[in-house]
């Protein structure tokens, strides 16, 4: 009677708290969409430069062409690993898949929380709120204060390899470490087939889809997985 109850209470806190994330989530993300739009509304209408509506039209297609696709690829592919509280958070911050994805990706599997959970989804909110105080606090300490001095002291060929490198060994990690969490054999192979198949046989073949890549492979991945899912284990689960 006990476990009961402290389960009830468990799951009336938890609905509570994904009602109140999901509420102040979106006031939070519609200030912040207005704040940002301060500026440009500024320079448009009123800095003097006679900035005409068309022009706006063609960055803005400009802008949309290059990275719209990012617009629905990211929102489906962070979801199931971060949940909707810490979808606020990483949308509002920034750096995701760089920062904030691995923070989230590491922490549920320290603790052995699968991703899409409860238990996952609080994971993933407490490694971003830890993520973005350690971010800040290396910029103020080794950017605001030390920049300057950091960077006249490391040789410029070590500045250039981290350069060209940090970012794909940093992906890479995160990759592995998505794959051990998930422990989805099935899906993490057929994205991997699907993704060396686009960028070694499609994207040569046909270049001017390349932009759509990784949309493609996305929503193929999701696709291909649902058709190819393991019926027996999910007849098994539910009975």
């Amino acid at each position: 009677m006990t476990t009961t109850s402290q389960l009830s209470s468990a799951d009336a806190s938890m609905a509570r708290f994904e009602k109140q994330t999901s509420r102040y989530g979106s006031i939070t993300m519609l200030i912040g969409l207005v704040l940002s739009l301060i500026g440009p509304i500024y320079i448009a209408f009123f800095s003097g430069l006679e900035i005409t509506s068309t022009m706006i039209w063609v960055a803005f297609l400009t802008v949309a062409g290059t990275f719209g696709v990012l617009w629905f690829v990211e929102p489906l592919t962070y979801f199931p690993i971060l949940g909707s509280a810490a979808m606020y958070q990483a949308f509002m911050i920034g750096n995701i898949s760089n920062k904030l994805l691995p923070a989230a990706i590491v922490a549920q599997s320290t603790i052995g929380a699968r991703p899409g959970t409860k238990r996952g989804d609080l994971a993933a909110v407490m490694a971003i709120c830890g993520a973005a105080t350690v971010h800040l606090t290396s910029l103020l300490l080794f950017v605001g204060l030390l920049g300057t001095w950091l960077v006249s002291m490391i040789p410029a060929d070590v500045i250039d390899v981290a350069r060209l490198y940090i970012l794909p060994s940093l992906m890479g990690a995160v990759l592995v470490q998505c794959i051990v969490a998930m422990k989805s054999l099935r899906p993490t192979v057929i994205a991997i087939v699907l993704a060396l198949v686009m960028n070694f046989v499609v994207v040569p073949m046909a270049p001017a889809i390349g932009m759509f890549a990784t949309a493609i492979v996305v929503i193929a991945s999701i696709v291909f997985s649902w058709v190819l899912r393991d019926r027996k284990k999910i007849h098994t689960s539910e009975s």
